[in-house]
């Protein structure tokens, strides 16, 4: 869907308005002014550009009377300081990953991937339609927090590594940057997880301080440079397989709004939900083929790496739900659906794609 399509949707609750005596649209359309800190750089357009598009929705929608304005990561707070800085009052709202703050509770992992979760299409039903958002705005509001799906990248890449690795054994030792509950698990393979903002990713690996490093998929891990360092490039990335990207919204400033604001928010959400995901399809595969041509070695994860990694995410799994009833409550939700959309996926659209792939194959 383009914006201007978007805009005749999200519109209808100002035409509804323009039949209201004048006081009354001016009270129900107010001059309002936010400030969106993203958790991201601007160089990587399309989980930046995200905010940026949101943000255009909104003011497009409302004849610019709901202005929003998008600041990248470290021009207010850093990246992975968004959160703190909408739960505080600092800005009205951000664009970020909630996985970005496990470490205040690992229930923040659900609203964006957890390993061997959803994927893309998968999250934004579970979350839009079959309970999931609610749950996690059960969780959030503990925070000063009301979030509203913005994007999603789709299935990521398993990251970029110095070395090979071909088995478990490989993984011990291994400095690797990777965030939240994807590094809790790998944690129990050996692995040293580092959390770093995405500006910062590249340093590291230069310097050595790191070994390895996750970002996203071909698109921005191209722009980011990591396949000059570390060659290896491998795949998927099973601890985010169709991470969500959310708008996180100051509770009290999401209150003060008028019912038809909240309503463009939510279109304009989203729509950006939409086109990050429409965009990241349309460049990832030009952007994989440009990587291979310049070096890097792309690899499978080996089954018995897989099949670890698996057992290892079901048994944190476990421990985080002994822990945090939270947790468990949303886990339950989001496990009983995912069995029955691979139930689905298995007869229809994975039949279909194999084939597909396949034929392709074959030329």
């Amino acid at each position: 869907m383009k914006r201007r399509e978007f805009l005749k949707t999200a519109g209808v609750a100002t035409a509804a308005a323009a039949a209201v005596a004048a006081p009354a649209i001016a009270q129900s359309a107010p001059e309002v002014k936010w400030r969106l800190t993203s958790s991201f750089p601007k160089s990587l357009d399309t989980i930046y550009g995200g905010a940026v598009e949101f943000a255009k929705a909104v003011a497009e929608a409302t004849d610019n009377k709901f202005q929003i304005q998008v600041f990248a990561a470290g021009e207010i707070v850093p990246g992975l300081a968004a959160a703190d800085a909408v739960q505080n009052g600092t800005v009205e709202m951000c664009h970020t990953a909630s996985y970005y703050y496990f470490g205040k509770n690992p229930t923040f992992a659900f609203g964006t991937s957890v390993p061997f979760g959803l994927n893309s299409r998968m999250n934004n039903s579970w979350l839009t339609i079959a309970g999931g958002g609610d749950l996690l705005n059960e969780f959030y509001k503990g925070f000063n927090i009301y979030a509203i799906p913005a994007g999603n990248t789709g299935c990521q890449m398993g990251g970029w590594f110095r070395k090979e690795i071909k088995e478990v054994a490989d993984l011990s030792g291994l400095k690797f940057r990777i965030g939240g509950f994807g590094g809790t698990v790998l944690q129990k393979l050996g692995v040293v997880p580092q959390q770093i903002a995405g500006g910062d990713i590249y340093p590291a690996l230069e310097k050595g301080t790191i070994d390895g490093a996750e970002w996203v998929g071909p698109y921005d891990d191209e722009k980011l440079g990591f396949y000059k360092i570390a060659p290896f490039y491998y795949y998927p990335g099973w601890w985010e397989g169709g991470s969500t990207l959310h708008n996180f919204i100051n509770i009290d400033k999401w209150n003060s709004l008028p019912p038809a604001y909240k309503s463009v928010v939510r279109s304009a959400s989203a729509y950006a939900n939409e086109w990050m995901m429409a965009k990241y399809d349309q460049v990832n595969p030009a952007a994989l083929k440009r990587l291979v041509s310049n070096g890097a070695q792309l690899r499978p994860f080996s089954a018995a790496i897989l099949e670890a990694s698996y057992k290892a995410a079901n048994e944190v799994c476990a421990e985080m739900s002994t822990k945090y009833p939270e947790f468990k409550k949303i886990y339950d939700s989001m496990v009983a659906f995912r069995g029955d959309e691979y139930l689905w996926w298995q007869v229809a659209e994975y039949t279909n794609d194999t084939f597909m792939i396949r034929a392709r194959a074959r030329g």
